[in-house]
C-alpha cells in the first residue's frame, strides 16, 4: 500500500509546477472559504471584467483603439445597469408582492379544478391527499408572502449593502479594464518564471470561460425574452415575472428548466383549468425549452465547454453543497476548472517522454 501511494505521489507530483499548482489552489481555497463573503464584490467585478473583456478584444480587432472600446463597453454595461436597476427590477417586484398577496385567492379559486382530480383519477388521488395539499399550500404561502410583505428596518442594512456593491462593482471594473496590462504584470512577479502548467490551464480556462460566461449571458436575454412573448400572446398572467424566473433558471442545467416548470404550470392552472390555453401554454414552454437545449445552447456554446450532463449534476450537487446557491452558480465554471487541471496536470510518463524526446533530439544534434 505504502508503495503504491508513494508511486501515486511520484507519477502525479514530481513535478516542481504541480507544486505550485497545489499551493496555487490551495491558498484560493482558503482564500474563499474564510474571506468569500468579504470579497464577494471584487469576485463580482472580476467576473463581470471577464465578460466585457470579449466585446472589447472584438472591437480591436475592428481597428479601435483599446481606450475607446473599452469606454464604448463599460459605458454601455452601465447603462444596461441602469436600465435593470431602475426599470426592470422594480416592475418585478411589484408583480412579486402582487403575486404572494393574491396567491392565496388563486388557490381559492383553483379549490374546485383540485378537488376533480379524484374523481378523474381516483386510483392516483384521494380527496383527503387533495385536502391535505390544499392546506398545506395556503398556510405556506401566507407566511412567505408575509414574510415577504413585511418590510422592517432589518432590511434596511441589506439595501445600504446592495447599493454600496452597485457604487464599488462598476467602480473596480473600470480600473481592472483600464489597467488591465499592468495589473497582470504584477501579479506575475509573484509566480516564478517556469510556469507551463500554470499556463496552460489558464489558456484553457480562458478559452471555456470566455465563452461559457458571455454564451449564459445571451442564453438568459434570448429564452427570457422568448417566454415573455410566449406568455404575453397566450395571455398568462405575471408574464414578466415568470418569463424573467424561466431566463434565470438555464444558470443551472436541468434542474431550473424542472423548477420553474412549477409556478409557470400553477399559475396557467389556477388561470384557466384544464383548459384549451393550459394545453398550449405546456407545450408551448417545452417547445421553449427544447429548443433551448437542442438549438440554441448548441450553436452559443463552442465543444470546449463540453461536459457530460453527468459532471454537470454531480459538479451542481458537490459545489452547491460546499458553497450553497453561489456554489449552484458557478458549478459549471468549477467543473470546467477541474477538467481544465486533468488535461493539463504533467505525470512521470509525460516528463520520460519529453526527456526522451529532448536526448533524441541531442544525439541527432551531436551525430551531425
Amino acid at each position: 500500500m505504502f508503495e503504491y501511494l508513494n508511486s501515486w505521489y511520484r507519477r502525479y507530483f514530481s513535478d516542481p509546477q504541480a507544486a505550485l499548482m497545489v499551493v496555487l489552489l490551495v491558498v484560493s481555497l482558503i482564500i474563499l472559504l474564510t474571506l468569500g463573503t468579504t470579497l464577494a464584490p471584487l469576485l463580482a467585478a472580476i467576473v463581470l471584467t471577464y465578460l466585457l473583456e470579449g466585446p472589447i478584444q472584438r472591437l480591436e480587432r475592428r481597428g479601435l483603439s483599446r481606450v475607446l472600446s473599452m469606454n464604448l463597453v463599460f459605458f454601455t454595461f452601465i447603462a444596461f445597469l441602469i436600465f435593470i436597476v431602475l426599470g426592470l427590477i422594480p416592475i418585478l417586484w411589484r408583480q412579486l408582492a402582487q403575486f404572494f398577496q393574491e396567491l392565496p385567492r388563486m388557490i381559492n379559486n383553483g379549490q374546485d379544478l383540485l378537488l376533480r382530480l379524484p374523481e378523474l383519477y381516483p386510483q392516483i388521488v384521494s380527496e383527503e391527499q387533495v385536502w391535505n395539499l390544499i392546506n398545506a399550500l395556503r398556510s405556506g404561502i401566507t407566511d412567505i408572502g408575509s414574510n415577504f410583505l413585511s418590510l422592517s428596518l432589518a432590511t434596511i442594512p441589506a439595501a445600504v449593502t446592495i447599493l454600496v456593491y452597485l457604487f464599488l462593482v462598476p467602480l473596480m471594473m473600470y480600473f481592472f479594464l483600464k489597467d488591465k496590462a499592468e495589473i497582470l504584470d504584477w501579479l506575475s512577479r509573484f509566480l516564478p518564471r517556469e510556469r507551463r502548467l500554470v499556463r496552460d490551464v489558464w489558456q484553457e480556462m480562458d478559452a471555456q470561460m470566455g465563452n461559457y460566461i458571455r454564451g449564459k449571458v445571451y442564453e438568459i436575454l434570448i429564452v427570457g425574452a422568448a417566454a415573455y412573448i410566449l406568455f404575453t400572446v397566450l395571455g398568462l398572467a405575471y408574464a414578466p415575472l415568470l418569463a424573467a424566473l424561466v431566463g434565470v433558471s438555464v444558470l443551472i442545467p436541468y434542474i431550473g428548466a424542472a423548477a420553474v416548470t412549477v409556478p409557470v404550470a400553477l399559475v396557467g392552472y389556477f388561470q384557466w383549468g384544464w383548459s384549451h390555453e393550459f394545453t398550449v401554454l405546456i407545450l408551448g414552454y417545452f417547445v421553449l425549452q427544447f429548443l433551448d437545449g437542442n438549438v440554441l445552447v448548441p450553436v452559443l456554446f463552442s465543444e470546449a465547454n463540453a461536459l457530460h450532463p453527468n459532471a454537470i449534476i454531480v459538479a451542481i450537487l458537490v459545489f452547491g453543497g460546499i458553497w450553497g446557491f453561489w456554489g449552484v452558480f458557478f458549478a459549471i465554471p468549477l467543473a470546467t476548472l477541474v477538467k481544465a487541471l486533468i488535461n493539463a496536470w504533467p505525470t512521470t510518463q509525460e516528463l520520460t517522454g519529453q526527456s526522451a524526446t529532448a536526448a533524441g533530439g541531442d544525439d541527432a544534434n551531436n551525430g551531425s
